[in-house]
């Protein structure tokens, strides 16, 4: 396989792993289960968790207008010092994170056309390297790609909420170019989104490549260079501009 790029930066969410559901209430509920477990006195659940919610989501919308990434774990550190919950080395702050993150990633599935493309890629020398927009931690993220298997074929990968903005703004994707070393000419950048994924990475001049696994319309004025219907559609581009 001849491929025209020297380097490829993916997606994670859709692109890559199949979310499926992420239902935020069962994780809270194994969150508390886990704190009380440790002896951890907790207000109303259903008080913590609305704070939660109001907080968090507010967090999320304000993020869709200004690229700042909305953290989980700032947000639960809030939560604790408002309602005055103490760890007291009963738990880290860690197993904590990862009580909850347990059931949000349990779910979680690997498309079935992302092993073969990846590893056809690896063999013929393509870099590649992961830029995601995740509310995550970082390290929960990095557990998730060791989990998966794909950590494999990721020299790196830059996560929104450890950067701080998320896609579609810039300096995620010049940061991802800086860590690459390479002209942006020869870095392609595939997503799901068209504005987040497409529209931002062609703004700094990557090519793009829309995976429209469910085959959308295209919207928004975004013209991707390329088009993919699935992602072993990856190793049969050819450079053009459409």
């Amino acid at each position: 396989m001849s491929f025209p790029y020297k380097a490829v930066l993916f997606d994670w969410a859709y692109t890559l792993v199949d979310l499926v559901d992420e239902d935020d209430r069962a994780a809270f509920v194994r969150l508390a289960d886990f704190l009380h477990g440790r002896g951890v006195d907790l207000p109303d659940f259903e008080t913590l968790f609305a704070t939660y919610q109001d907080l968090f989501y507010g967090l999320i919308d304000e993020s869709r207008r200004t690229h700042r990434e909305a953290c989980f774990e700032t947000v639960l550190k809030y939560l604790f010092f408002y309602y005055g919950i103490k760890l007291e080395g009963r738990a880290s702050w860690k197993e904590t994170l990862v009580a909850y993150y347990e059931v949000i990633h349990r779910v979680r599935t690997v498309y079935p056309d992302v092993v073969y493309t990846l590893e056809s890629m690896q063999e013929v020398g393509v870099r590649m390297g992961v830029v995601s927009n995740t509310t995550n931690p970082k390290f929960i993220k990095d557990e998730e790609r060791h989990r998966t298997r794909l950590d494999r074929f990721f020299e790196f990968a830059l996560y929104s909420s450890d950067m701080p903005y998320r896609k579609p703004h810039p300096s995620i994707f010049r940061a991802a170019v800086e860590r690459l070393e390479l002209d942006v000419r020869d870095i392609l950048f595939v997503g799901d989104h068209l504005k987040m994924d497409i529209a931002g990475a062609q703004a700094v001049g990557m090519s793009a490549a829309w995976l429209n696994r469910s085959g959308s319309a295209l919207t928004d004025s975004v013209n991707p260079d390329y088009q993919l219907t699935s992602l072993s559609d990856l190793l049969q581009i050819t450079p053009f501009k459409v």
